[in-house]
């Protein structure tokens, strides 16, 4: 079978199917895609690039859109010489369309069915937007929402399925379309992903910290307020204060992944160490880790704090479960679809650092709940989310449009194992 992937920073979401498919050695497979050194067996990658930016006259509303369009005249380019010079037509095309990949691919395919991967659908209100204001969006925010989602509608409307990782994301899509989209998570690999009773994590300066010692953890990819960075330095001050013998290590980049950037010259994370104050010795920022390294680190966390606007979930929540820690997350909608507050974590206001401290107390004094409690955060990873499990799906899915099948007859299966009913309290109703 011919397979075409699309997604401008390979492999993404495409980690496991690429890798699976690859490994068959009976599919003919390219990526397209920005990123220029990402390798994966089986599958060959070509790599573009755009011409310019969005110019400087766009409306500010169009200029994510713009965007779009000079990345998806770049991917149809590049999909059009393939086709003259190799002759490859795909069976199937595995697309992510947020950054405009697959706006015009369609055109040059016209008959070849398109997987979409639908990771966010913006809302002016219930959801991230003017989420610390209390959801009070102005008349800007819903414009400027309405017409970011420009390329989201066009991508799925020309979709002929779509995946998207957990039924709240599903459920910020337009209602007319979600028909059309299977709840189906990318996977984690629960056996890489393990609790270690012999882990070691090692900071830079040669501290050491193995699973019992008293070592609180935070993880993202940027410390920004989306992942509730503020929330979480304010409560790692009250800890540091009442538990003399912690450590916490947060590990992150000073970058903007999404959301609102700093005031110039300056970063969310020099503006938080000005609010607080916190023993040097004890409080440990450290840059991104290797994957192997960050799985460590959850194996050797005494607790894990995790925190988020209502958003796209982060995979280190599930691989941090998977791994085994004691979690101390925000009651957020995309969290609560996974942890149930005393079963299989603690959940915290997003807002209160006073409640995130006690919460991570708790898991610290009571040693009996916390063994509990890691547990479950494992079995509900393993019974839910292991890639042994729903990679089959997703592979079939692939496998099943490429044969011209659609609705592919997989679909029933997923809604079988992740079925949205039981989830229904994280519906939109705007």
């Amino acid at each position: 079978m011919n397979i075409l992937f699309l997604h401008p920073n390979m492999p993404g979401q495409y980690k496991h199917l690429a890798r699976v498919l690859g490994a068959e050695g009976v599919h003919r497979i390219f990526f397209i895609t920005k990123h220029k050194s990402a390798e994966i067996p089986g599958v060959t990658r070509i790599t573009y690039r755009t011409v310019r930016d969005a110019s400087p006259q766009t409306h500010r509303y169009l200029v994510p859109t713009e965007r779009a369009v000079l990345q998806g005249q770049e991917v149809w380019r590049v999909a059009k010489k393939l086709k003259a010079e190799q002759g490859f037509v795909p069976d199937v095309i595995v697309a992510h369309p947020g950054w405009g990949d697959a706006l015009f691919i369609k055109d040059l395919f016209p008959k070849v069915p398109l997987l979409n991967f639908c990771e966010f659908y913006y809302r002016a209100t219930g959801a991230d937007v003017a989420f610390e204001e209390q959801g009070k969006a102005e008349p800007d925010d819903f414009a400027r929402v309405r017409m970011k989602n420009i390329t989201n509608l066009m991508s799925l409307e020309m979709a002929d399925w779509a995946v998207t990782p957990t039924v709240w994301q599903w459920s910020m899509n337009s209602p007319d379309l979600r028909h059309k989209i299977s709840v189906l998570h990318d996977g984690v690999d629960t056996e890489f992903c393990k609790p270690d009773a012999s882990a070691t994590f090692t900071l830079p300066n040669g501290t050491t910290f193995k699973p019992g010692d008293e070592l609180i953890t935070y993880a993202t990819r940027n410390f920004e307020h989306y992942r509730g960075f503020p929330t979480f330095m304010h409560a790692a001050e009250i800890l540091l204060k009442e538990r003399p013998n912690a450590h916490i290590i947060a590990i992150g980049a000073d970058g903007v992944s999404y959301g609102k950037n700093p005031p110039k010259g300056t970063t969310f994370r020099q503006m938080l160490m000005k609010e607080v104050k916190l023993p040097a010795d004890r409080f440990h920022f450290i840059a991104p880790q290797p994957y192997d390294q960050l799985i460590k680190l959850f194996q050797v966390s005494a607790a894990h704090i995790y925190l988020t606007y209502p958003f796209v979930l982060s995979w280190s929540m599930l691989e941090s479960m998977a791994a085994g820690v004691a979690l101390v997350a925000s009651d957020t909608a995309p969290v609560k679809e996974v942890v149930v507050d005393g079963k299989n974590g603690l959940l915290a206001d997003f807002f209160s650092p006073k409640d995130v401290a006690k919460k991570v107390v708790k898991l610290l004094d009571d040693k009996d709940r916390n063994r509990a409690l890691r547990a479950a955060a494992r079995e509900t990873i393993v019974m839910r989310f292991d890639l042994k499990k729903v990679m089959p799906m997703h592979r079939q899915l692939v496998i099943e449009l490429g044969e011209g099948q659609v609705p592919p007859p997989v679909a029933k299966t997923i809604l079988a194992y992740n079925p949205i009913e039981p989830h229904k309290e994280f519906f939109w109703h705007g």
